[in-house]
C-alpha cells in the first residue's frame, strides 16, 4: 500500500468547505496522539473514530478490526452503532456512498477505515484518508497479534485445564485408595477412595502435610523405611496388610510405585491400597478345605520328627534292663526323666497335628483368665530352655488389666509357641520384651506383645508366615505348623493376631484378646458360642 507523506506544499486546498492543509495535518496528529491514550484497544479506536468524524465533518467513521484468532471483522464506529461481524469482502462490496481504505501491514489485510459521505460531496480527499490508514495500521497489527496470542494462550490453559479435570476425574473414579507424596514426605495427591475409605480423612485436610502426620497405624520410621526404599532403589514394593477396624478386620495390598517428573531421578511415590478381604476370605476357604490334603503331605515329616524320640525311649529301656541288676537308683531317675520328656514331645507333635487339622469346637472349656499370669506360667515352663539363658528378659505389665476369656492351655502353647521362635532369631543372644496393656480405643479387648531384637522377617515373607508349612527355620528345625496352630487358636478365641517387623531389628508380635465380660456377654447372646 502507497504511504503519502502529506506536506504543506502538496495537501490541496478545497473550496470554502474544504479541509486546508493545517488541518489535515493537525487531524494526523490528533489520530496519532489518541493512539497512545493508552486506554483499551476499542476505546482507542473509538476516540479515533470520534475525533475522524468530527475533523472530517462526515456523517460516520468506522474503524472495522479483526476479531482474535477469526477471518471476520466487526466496527468501532462513531456515532457508536451495533454492527454483524463480516468478512473483508462484505465490508468492500458496501454502497458506494462510503470511502473505504483497507488496512494492512506486511502485505495482510488487518482490518479497514470507512467514511460514510453526508448528504452533500464530502470536502476532503482521499489521500488524506490513505495516510491516516497508515497510522492507524502498525496500531492495529500490535492490538491484533497481542490478542490473538491472549486468546491462543487463554485457550491452551483452557484445555490443559480440562486435561487436569479428566486426569483428576480418572483417578477419583478408581476403585482403590491411591496417593502420591514427593521427596519431603508430603502428600501431593488423595483421591476419592481415600477420602471414604477407613480413615475418612477430606483431601483439603491432608494434601501438604507430611504423611507420617497423616498415616498413623505403622510407626513412622518403618512407613519412611518403605518410602526410602523405593526412593533408593527405584524398584515396585507390594506387601499385605492386616488392619482390624472396630471388631472387624480387613486386609489391604499396598503398591508402591516409582515417578520421575524429569530424567531418571525418582521424585514422587505413588502408593495404592486395594481392600482384598473377600479374595482373601476365600483363600482361607481354600486353606481350611484343604487342610486334610495337606496333613498327607505332611505324614513323611511328622513321621521323621517322631520316629527320633521314640529312637532315643528305646534306648534308654534298653539300657534300663540292662542295669536291673545293680544299684542304678541315680541312673534309673535320669532315664525315666529322658524318657517323659521325649514322650512328651512326641505327644505335643501329635497334639499340633490334631489341632491343625480337626474341626475347632468354639467355646469349650474356655474361663475367665489372668493374662499376666498366663504369661508368668509360660515363663515358668520355658525357664530351664537351654535357649532361654543366652536372652535378656524385660517384662512390662500393665498390673490392673482386666481378664481375658479364653482356653489357657490353648493360649499358653500361643506363648510358648511366640516365645520359642523369639529365641530361635535371637540365636546368639538378644532382648526378649514381654508386654501387656489395654487397647486404647476399645474396651472389650487387650493387647499382648512378644517382642524380640533378633533377625527379623524379610518384607515379603510376612505375608506368608502364618500359612501352613511355611517356615524360614533350617530343615529339621520346624515344621511350619507353629505360626500357623497360633493363628487359628487366636481366630477360635476371637481374637487375632498381627505383626512388624524389619530385617536386622527384630520382630514384634501382637495378639488381641478378647475381655471375659465382653466375651461372655456374647457368648450368651450367640446362645453358647463364642
Amino acid at each position: 500500500m502507497e504511504t503519502v507523506a502529506w506536506t504543506r506544499a502538496r495537501a490541496p486546498h478545497i473550496g470554502g468547505n474544504g479541509v486546508t492543509a493545517e488541518q489535515q495535518l493537525a487531524l494526523v496528529a490528533r489520530v496519532a496522539k489518541a493512539l497512545t491514550s493508552g486506554t483499551s484497544p476499542d476505546e482507542t479506536l473509538q476516540t479515533v473514530a470520534d475525533t475522524l468524524r468530527a475533523g472530517l465533518a462526515t456523517t460516520r467513521v468506522s474503524i472495522w478490526r479483526r476479531e482474535p484468532n477469526a477471518t471476520t471483522f466487526y466496527a468501532v464506529s462513531s456515532p457508536s452503532d451495533l454492527r454483524a461481524a463480516v468478512s473483508l469482502d462484505d465490508i468492500e462490496e458496501s454502497a458506494p456512498t462510503r470511502r473505504l481504505v483497507r488496512l494492512d501491514h506486511s502485505g495482510v489485510a488487518i482490518g479497514a477505515l470507512e467514511a460514510e459521505l453526508g448528504a452533500s460531496d464530502a470536502a476532503f480527499p482521499d489521500s488524506l484518508l490513505r495516510v491516516i490508514a497508515d497510522v492507524i495500521a502498525p496500531f492495529l497489527d500490535a492490538v491484533g497479534l497481542s490478542e490473538d496470542l491472549a486468546d491462543e494462550v487463554a485457550s491452551r490453559s483452557r484445555e490443559i485445564d480440562e486435561q487436569r479435570r479428566f486426569t483428576s476425574l480418572v483417578i477419583d473414579s478408581l476403585p482403590v485408595g491411591l496417593y502420591v507424596l514427593d521427596r519431603d514426605y508430603r502428600i501431593q495427591v488423595w483421591n476419592r477412595k481415600r477420602e471414604t475409605g477407613t480413615q475418612g480423612l477430606r483431601r483439603d485436610e491432608v494434601v501438604g502435610r507430611p504423611v507420617f502426620d497423616v498415616l498413623t497405624r505403622q510407626p513412622a520410621e518403618q512407613l519412611k523405611a518403605e518410602f526410602d526404599r523405593v526412593f533408593r532403589t527405584g524398584e515396585l514394593q507390594q506387601f499385605d496388610l492386616d488392619v482390624g477396624q472396630g471388631g472387624d478386620r480387613r486386609f489391604y495390598r499396598l503398591t508402591k510405585i516409582p515417578m520421575r517428573l524429569e530424567g531418571d531421578a525418582i521424585t514422587h511415590v505413588i502408593t495404592i491400597g486395594e481392600d482384598v478381604t473377600e479374595a482373601h476370605a476365600i483363600q482361607q476357604q481354600i486353606l481350611q478345605s484343604d487342610k486334610l490334603a495337606a496333613v498327607g503331605q505332611l505324614a513323611a515329616g511328622v513321621m521323621h520328627e517322631i520316629n527320633n524320640p521314640l529312637a532315643t525311649i528305646g534306648v534308654c529301656v534298653t539300657a534300663i534292663q540292662a542295669r536291673l541288676g545293680g544299684e542304678v537308683e541315680a541312673t534309673v531317675k535320669e532315664y525315666l526323666a529322658i524318657i517323659d520328656h521325649e514322650v512328651q514331645r512326641c505327644t505335643r507333635i501329635v497334639d499340633g497335628l490334631l489341632d491343625f487339622s480337626r474341626p475347632k469346637e468354639l467355646g469349650k472349656e474356655k474361663r475367665s483368665v489372668d493374662l499376666n499370669a498366663l504369661v508368668e506360667h509360660t515363663l515358668f515352663l520355658l525357664k530351664h530352655h537351654k535357649r532361654f539363658r543366652k536372652v535378656d528378659l524385660h517384662r512390662e505389665f500393665t498390673l490392673d488389666l482386666p481378664q481375658i476369656w479364653g482356653n489357657e492351655e490353648q493360649l499358653i502353647q500361643v506363648f510358648m509357641s511366640l516365645m520359642l521362635n523369639a529365641m530361635d532369631a535371637m540365636e546368639h543372644g538378644g532382648s526378649l520384651t514381654l508386654r501387656t496393656r489395654r487397647h486404647t480405643s476399645r474396651s472389650d479387648a487387650v493387647i499382648a506383645e512378644v517382642e524380640d531384637t533378633g533377625v527379623g522377617i524379610p518384607t515379603a515373607d510376612l505375608t506368608k508366615i502364618f500359612e501352613p508349612f511355611y517356615t524360614t527355620k533350617p530343615p529339621g528345625r520346624g515344621t511350619g505348623l507353629g505360626l500357623s496352630i497360633c493363628y487359628g487358636i487366636l481366630e477360635e478365641h476371637r481374637g487375632r493376631i498381627e505383626v512388624d517387623s524389619e530385617p536386622g531389628r527384630g520382630s514384634v508380635f501382637r495378639m488381641y484378646l478378647p475381655v471375659a465380660v465382653a466375651a461372655e456377654g456374647e457368648k450368651s447372646h450367640a446362645g453358647g458360642a463364642s
